[in-house]
């Protein structure tokens, strides 16, 4: 039986946030980069096929991705190779030497490892040839996670959309703008945003010191 989650309390609302690209810079950066692949909207509910949290990291935890034009650069190819290789993506959350996904699989998906292998491939020779250096190793590996249980999916859903603000990147998690925080909200119902965000995340376990 289904657990009913719009019965779950509802968070407080969150204040301001502070962290904000100039308007300027950011206009410049989107017109370089092809539109992102966007996914539908969440889905917020187990059922029989996978739905896996990854946790990637660059070699040696190296800040590799450390300007806005490279987060964007990864965050489009995440994006991209996920619907290639048929997983929605459902949160996401990029930064300079590490991400965060939880994508939910289907029958005709690709294997998880060769989605992450050819995402983790082309995001190496982009990011190196914009840094002018070859052959550099970029990524170090990846952690997954399948999700059985409702709770623990449900708390990691916010635990991705909330870890900028565990990084202290950002406030308010909708303020970081290379995260899921924005899309889920304008994507998903009301109802679905308080009961995401209601969800503690502090008991969590994540290797996520990066």
């Amino acid at each position: 039986m289904k657990k009913d989650v719009s019965q779950l309390p509802t968070p407080e609302p969150s204040p301001p946030g502070t962290f904000k690209l100039p308007p300027a810079r950011l206009v410049d950066l989107k017109s370089q980069l092809p539109p992102k692949d966007w996914p539908h909207a969440p889905v917020h509910c187990l059922a029989d096929n996978a739905v896996c949290f990854v946790t990637a990291g660059t070699l040696h935890k190296k800040q590799l991705f450390d300007t806005p034009k490279k987060r964007d650069l990864l965050e489009g190819l995440l994006l991209t190779h996920a619907k290639e290789s048929g997983w929605q993506l459902e949160a996401w959350a990029v930064f300079a030497n590490h991400y965060h996904i939880v994508a939910r699989g289907n029958p005709d998906s690709r294997n998880l490892g060769d989605f992450l292998h050819d995402l983790h491939g082309v995001s190496s020779r982009e990011l190196n040839k914009l840094d002018g250096v070859k052959d550099r190793p970029v990524w170090f590996n990846f952690r997954d996670t399948k999700l059985t249980i409702q709770y623990s999916y449900l708390a990691r859903l916010n635990y991705v959309h909330q870890n900028a603000v565990k990084h202290k990147l950002a406030t308010v998690a909708n303020q970081y703008p290379w995260c899921s925080a924005t899309w889920f909200e304008r994507t998903a119902s009301p109802a679905q945003v308080k009961t995401i965000y209601s969800f503690k995340i502090d008991r969590v376990k994540v290797d996520d010191d990066f």
